[in-house]
């Protein structure tokens, strides 16, 4: 995306289409913010966030910060959750779309022997496919590769819109490496909670789970910023509705991961600056331990 140039003055409170509420980005004026600069005060959005030692500071001042007033002197830039900020901040969004986009031609290509052996599944169900197992049995590399699989045009298609709405926003804000942990790590709860739950021979495919954790996130950051929740809590409920209300969803899979994308993104925009990094990564390994013990649990059930 390209950089407007900053004004010394900074922008005015108002935005584009004349609301008052919040100011806007002096580098990015059709973007809303509630964050300033520590030192000018002038409102910054995420992308332009400079990590200092109390707060966060505008590009041009963390520049001036040692007093050469040379770039290459300040502090490498830094998004609202620490990561490092990119040329290309979406990059980990694409290569999840493209990724799930490729295994959904090999789907097709494949047909319904490849998709069931890497389906979601607690115990052998089929007749017809041999040898086929389920987690149950050891392959518990189905609570990772379910995700990446579509039952459908029609769920691959709308996953993968979600997937591109939610992520490009959150990776800015995040970073790749806390975005694609938040990614993976939901993913897995949404599957674990999927196979602690649901009927073991009841299979199940999809995004879905990781992109609920998408949403959870999503919530805790525009909180963060003080934008107006309305719009993220009603597309939440919709989806939520339609999660419980259509048949043949696994609602499993989208709580697990709504629950988890909570707690992730909590701990990473929330997280104090002088442990950051301990406290993000640290919840991810949390909730991973808990997705052992549930997929621990189930197999001890089911064997």
């Amino acid at each position: 995306m390209d950089h407007a140039p900053g004004s010394p003055q900074g922008p005015r409170e108002e935005n584009p289409h004349g609301s008052s509420e919040l100011p806007v980005c002096y580098r990015h004026p059709a973007r809303e913010t509630g964050i300033r600069c520590t030192r000018c005060e002038r409102p910054i959005c995420p992308e332009c966030m400079v990590d200092a030692s109390v707060g966060f500071q505008c590009p041009d001042c963390a520049n001036r910060g040692s007093g050469t007033g040379h770039p290459h002197s300040a502090a490498r830039p830094r998004t609202l959750a620490g990561g490092t900020v990119t040329a290309d901040p979406n990059l980990v969004t694409k290569v999840l779309i493209g990724l799930n986009l490729a295994l959904f031609l090999v789907q097709q290509s494949l047909g319904d022997d490849f998709t069931h052996r890497f389906e979601l599944l607690g115990r052998a169900s089929y007749t017809g496919y041999s040898p086929l197992e389920g987690i149950a049995e050891g392959q518990y590399y189905r609570l990772l590769t379910a995700m990446f699989l579509h039952g459908g045009y029609t769920h691959v298609i709308f996953n993968m819109l979600s997937l591109w709405w939610l992520g490009a926003p959150l990776e800015k804000a995040l970073g790749r490496s806390r975005f694609l942990a938040l990614y993976l790590v939901s993913g897995l709860a949404g599957s674990a909670l999927s196979y602690l739950t649901a009927a073991p021979t009841q299979p199940s495919l999809g995004a879905s789970g990781a992109i609920f954790g998408l949403f959870g996130a999503i919530a805790v950051l525009v909180r963060r910023l003080n934008y107006d929740m309305r719009p993220v809590l009603a597309l939440l409920t919709i989806n939520l509705i339609i999660t419980f209300a259509w048949p043949g969803i696994a609602w499993q899979a989208h709580i697990g991961g709504l629950v988890a994308g909570v707690v992730i993104g909590y701990a990473m925009v929330h997280a104090p600056r002088e442990r950051r990094a301990s406290i993000q990564y640290g919840t991810c390994a949390l909730v991973l331990a808990v997705v052992i013990v549930m997929t621990v649990v189930r197999t001890a059930q089911l064997t």
